[in-house]
C-alpha cells in the first residue's frame, strides 16, 4: 500500500487516472475506501491523487489536538512527496475547508481551485458544527443529519421524492456502520479541528481562478457561505446548484461545471 511519511506522519495515498495534476481533498470522515465512485468521476479526467487525512482510514493516528494547519500541511506534504510542485485542487465540504487553508498558504502552488459544498468560518460563516451531534440522542442525530443534508428533506417531501429519499437513505447507512474505538477517535479529532476553521480574513491570498460551488438547500454549508467565499477570493466565480449538501448528485449539472473549471 503506497505511503508517504509526511509532517511525522505516514499518510496513505492513491494515485489514479491521467491528464491534469488534481489533489482531491475529502469531508468529514470520508475515507479513500468509501470515496472510490467519487473519485472515479475525477480521475476519468485528471490525474488524481487522493490520501486518507490524518486520523482516519490507513493513514496515521497520532495524539490530538489537530489543527486545519497540519490537514493543509499534510495536503501539500503529500504531494510534494510524489514530485509534484503545482496542481489543481478540489476540496468537498471539510476537504474545501483544507484546500482553502492549503491555498492561502502556498498560493503559488495552486493552478486552479474547486470549493465544493464548504464554508470560510469566521466572519464569512461557519459550517453546522458537527461535532455537537455526539451529545444528541441517536433519532435526533438522524433528523438533524437528514435536515442538514438538505433543508428540503422532511418526511413529506421525502415521501414524494424518490431519488431524494434513496440518497438520503444512502448518507443514512454511511453513518450507521458500526465504528471501533480508534475509529471515532480520528473522526472525533478531524471534528474537533474543523470547528476551529477559520480562513476566511486570509482567502485574498489565493491568486488562482476559484470556482465556488454551493447547493441551494444545504444546511451544512450555507450558501450565504459560498456567496462570502465567492466574495473574498479576487476574481472567484459562485455557482449555485439544485440541491443541498451533497448536490453534485442531485444537479446533473454541478460535475460538468466542476469538471471543466477544473480542466480549463
Amino acid at each position: 500500500m503506497p505511503s508517504e511519511h509526511v509532517n511525522g506522519i505516514d499518510v496513505y495515498y492513491e494515485r489514479s487516472g491521467a491528464g491534469q495534476r488534481l489533489l482531491f481533498i475529502n469531508g468529514s470522515g470520508g475515507t479513500l475506501a468509501a470515496s472510490a465512485p467519487l473519485l472515479s468521476m475525477y480521475s476519468a479526467r485528471f490525474d488524481v491523487l487522493a490520501h486518507d487525512q490524518r486520523g482516519l482510514g490507513l493513514t496515521s493516528a497520532p495524539e490530538g489536538p489537530y489543527t486545519m494547519a497540519e490537514y493543509a500541511a499534510d495536503a501539500a506534504g503529500i504531494a510534494a512527496a510524489i514530485g509534484w510542485d503545482t496542481y489543481r485542487v478540489v476540496g468537498v465540504s471539510f476537504g474545501g475547508m483544507v484546500a482553502q487553508e492549503l491555498a492561502v498558504t502556498f498560493p503559488e502552488r495552486v493552478e486552479r481551485l474547486a470549493l465544493v459544498c464548504t464554508s470560510p468560518g469566521g466572519a464569512g460563516g461557519s459550517s453546522y458544527p458537527l461535532h455537537t451531534l455526539a451529545n444528541r440522542t441517536d433519532a435526533e442525530r438522524a433528523a438533524i443529519a437528514r435536515l442538514i443534508l438538505d433543508t428540503r428533506f422532511t418526511p413529506e417531501w421525502l415521501a414524494t421524492h424518490d431519488s431524494d429519499r434513496m440518497l438520503a437513505g444512502v448518507m443514512a447507512e454511511r453513518t450507521a456502520v458500526t465504528k471501533t474505538p480508534e475509529v471515532m477517535r480520528g473522526e472525533r479529532l478531524q471534528l474537533e479541528a474543523r470547528s476551529h476553521h477559520d480562513v476566511f480574513d486570509r482567502l485574498a491570498n489565493i491568486t488562482c481562478p476559484t470556482l465556488v460551488a454551493s447547493g441551494r438547500y444545504d444546511g451544512i454549508a450555507p450558501p450565504a457561505n459560498g456567496e462570502a467565499i465567492a466574495r473574498a477570493i479576487p476574481h472567484a466565480e459562485l455557482r449555485l446548484y439544485d440541491g443541498g449538501h451533497a448536490f453534485f448528485f442531485q444537479d446533473r449539472q454541478a460535475f460538468p461545471d466542476i469538471l471543466d473549471f477544473l480542466g480549463a
